[in-house]
């Protein structure tokens, strides 16, 4: 039987999906028709060669060769790194509760390579436009970038302060950022991009398990059971020297050390930590804390249950949801006073009083205030018609008291992303 492990694939303007591949059983002709066994998709092999470093086409790539395959498909999704390619004739791809799976003429299930591992997004953020006018040119640019780009995921998205956008899915935080980065050079969107947050699994009370992907969609607290964050076990390599100042690092993201080894000069800490505290300013706090000379990896541990919450913000009296985040229990007040905080810097000043507000459901945990702007009305009279005065500035008194009511704020696109930089 024909297996061939996918290292590599992308997506070419001009010849569609291309697949580099290692042969380890049997052979791959051209023009045969193949099968991806994870994504149970067929093509064509249109054609198959090798590099040299340029393409050399040949009539078939055979066992132990690596080279590339000129296929028919029409996005990396069908074809993903470390699923197993094979050739399609006398097979059956056949549905089973958990997805499907790849039976020959005589029934046997066919096993793909070993190694296949589904790439899964880890960190989550809303992307707007700044004008809701962009919002078809911002799907579009996604949809273009994700054929070639399969560990991308997104989802439509509706946010009542900004409008119509996307939720994408990104494999850590530098993979958001390249993301942003192209689709303001390459695509000349303008994009307000929301604090970034991991997921989350919600168990219900009837049992069922949600996938929650922003605290906005959060459900109601009567019907949770507990909720989960995913974990992550991570490995930092340090100068014995600053041991110290990274376990303390440690420990401040609700974290802990599971192995301490040294190699030469250099130490290996091993610890466990919440995936969502890692998101924020971690790596810019290990920068400093190392001066730069320490190196960071880490994989997902699974999901533990812990006592999260949500926690959100008010503008004026006005929840915004794009502001909303989970939090532990422990770390809540905190992290609203200092949100709040920044809040304050970012909003500008109106003319009458801005309240920002952090709540645990119906408790309020942190405020600022955003004072306001004050015109002298009384500029034109004379010093000392002191009633013409009051009443001119009870005036004003009453009418800020119904723009407070009745006015809307203009929030700056920095405002969404202040989680990215606490102090």
């Amino acid at each position: 039987m024909t297996k061939a492990l996918i290292f590599d694939s992308y997506f070419d303007d001009y010849r569609g999906v291309v697949l580099y591949v290692r042969i380890f059983e049997g052979e791959i002709p051209k023009n045969a028709e193949i099968l991806m066994m994870a994504a149970g998709v067929k093509g064509l092999a249109l054609e198959v060669g090798v590099l040299t470093p340029k393409m050399a086409p040949r009539e078939s790539l055979k066992v132990g060769e690596i080279g590339y395959i000129v296929t028919n498909l029409k996005t990396t999704r069908e074809a993903k790194v470390g699923d197993t390619v094979t050739l399609a004739k006398g097979l059956i791809v056949r549905e089973v509760e958990n997805g499907h799976e790849v039976v020959d003429a005589d029934g046997e299930v066919l096993k793909p390579l070993p190694g296949y591992k589904n790439v899964l997004p880890f960190v989550y953020a809303g992307f707007f436009p700044v004008s809701n006018d962009q919002y078809k040119d911002l799907k579009e640019a996604i949809e273009k970038l994700a054929l070639s780009d399969s560990a991308l995921r997104y989802e439509p998205e509706n946010s009542p302060v900004l409008g119509f956008g996307l939720r994408i899915g990104f494999l850590g935080l530098l993979h958001m950022d390249i993301i942003k980065e192209r689709l303001e050079r390459e695509f000349g969107l303008d994009l307000i991009v929301t604090n970034p947050s991991t997921n989350y699994e919600v168990v219900m009370n009837n049992g069922e398990v949600r996938d929650i992907k922003s605290a906005s969609d959060l459900p109601d607290a009567s019907e949770i059971k507990e909720i989960r964050e995913p974990w992550v076990k991570g490995e930092i390599i340090l100068p014995k020297s600053m041991i110290g100042n990274v376990l303390n690092l440690i420990n401040e993201k609700r974290g802990h050390q599971t192995n301490l080894s040294y190699i030469e000069d250099r130490a290996v800490i091993d610890f466990e930590a919440p995936m969502a505290n890692l998101l924020t300013d971690f790596y810019d706090q290990l920068k400093s804390a190392t001066s730069g000379y320490a190196s960071f990896n880490y994989e997902l541990d699974g999901y533990r249950a812990e006592d999260l919450v949500r926690v959100d913000f008010l503008v004026g009296g006005h929840k915004m949801d794009a502001l909303s985040v989970m939090a532990h229990r422990s770390e809540a007040d905190g992290i609203g006073r200092e949100v709040t905080k920044k809040l304050k810097e970012v909003i500008p000043r109106q003319n009458y009083e801005v309240a920002l507000q952090a709540a645990i459901g119906a408790r309020i945990i942190a405020r600022e205030t955003i004072g306001a702007y004050r015109k002298d009305v009384t500029v034109k009279i004379h010093t000392g018609d002191r009633d013409r005065k009051a009443k001119l500035l009870e005036k004003q008194k009453r009418g800020k008291a119904r723009m407070k009511r009745f006015g809307k704020i203009d929030i700056p696109s920095e405002a969404f992303t202040v989680m990215l930089k606490r102090d």
